[in-house]
């Protein structure tokens, strides 16, 4: 058995959604984690993703957080609340409670947590100062309720201010692209101990990157989401998890 087993729970962040392979799977931090690991521990590491794009915070606890503990991992991912912010009416001391159950059930098991803090899309979004208002206050909850606890690794995205700039984003931009993804893995990896690839941190501007002109914008994204609000649907309805099951990734070849 591998002597890492690490599994991530979460939303679209994690699931990694605006990091699309050619061949349109969705790969995204926590794959590059796992990757990542396995080449600088020089041996396999199992690893899930339960991870399904749309969730609020407390269906990722309610329908990701057993399973994923029920997998016996070493190691436990978690990230949630974007998609409430998101929302008009959103309680943070609602979200933050959800990150006090996933560290509860962890202690438990005896599983080490790793909590995230997602990236700020805030500067390039609608109501820029209501999200940036409510990603402070839940980052502070999250950060306060876990003061007294360093032994929960931490990898906090949302005061990287590098990472809020547009190079960073998809053009939906609301997800990161691979160049995002990349740099939260290096985070990840770097709050675990481990040295990630010096590149991850900043790879070079994507030649493909898109930024659609506020006329489009509204037409292809913003305007779906809002009508999966308005009929209380979810991009995640339907979904199965990318990685139900330990996968095993090998280190690369040197």
């Amino acid at each position: 058995m591998a002597s890492v087993r690490y599994v991530a729970i979460g939303d679209s962040f994690t699931e990694g959604v605006g990091d699309e392979l050619p061949d349109g799977r969705v790969r995204g931090w926590a794959d590059l984690v796992a990757q990542g690991w396995a080449d600088s521990l020089g041996e396999p590491v199992e690893y899930a993703n339960l991870a399904i794009r749309g969730k609020l915070v407390w269906p990722i606890v309610d329908e990701q957080l057993e399973p994923a503990l029920a997998l016996k991992p070493t190691h436990l991912s978690f990230n949630g609340g974007g998609n409430d912010m998101l929302r008009p009416r959103t309680s943070i001391s609602h979200v933050v409670a959800a990150f006090d159950r996933v560290l509860q059930r962890c202690d438990e098991e005896g599983v080490q947590l790793v909590v995230l803090s997602g990236a700020n899309p805030s500067a390039q979004l609608p109501m820029a100062r209501v999200i940036q208002r409510r990603g402070d206050l839940l980052s502070a909850g999250v950060v306060a309720k876990l003061a007294d606890r360093p032994d929960v690794v931490r990898a906090l995205n949302w005061p990287d201010r590098e990472l809020s700039t547009a190079g960073y984003w998809s053009e939906d931009r609301l997800h990161m692209n691979a160049r995002g993804h990349h740099r939260v893995a290096a985070r990840v990896l770097s709050a675990l101990g481990l040295e990630p690839p010096s590149a991850w941190w900043s790879l070079p501007t994507l030649p493909d990157a898109v930024r659609l002109r506020n006329g489009a914008y509204y037409r292809d994204h913003l305007g779906p989401w809002v009508r999966r609000r308005l009929t209380r649907t979810s991009s995640g309805d339907g979904r199965e998890p990318k990685y139900a099951v330990w996968t095993a990734f090998e280190p690369s070849p040197v």
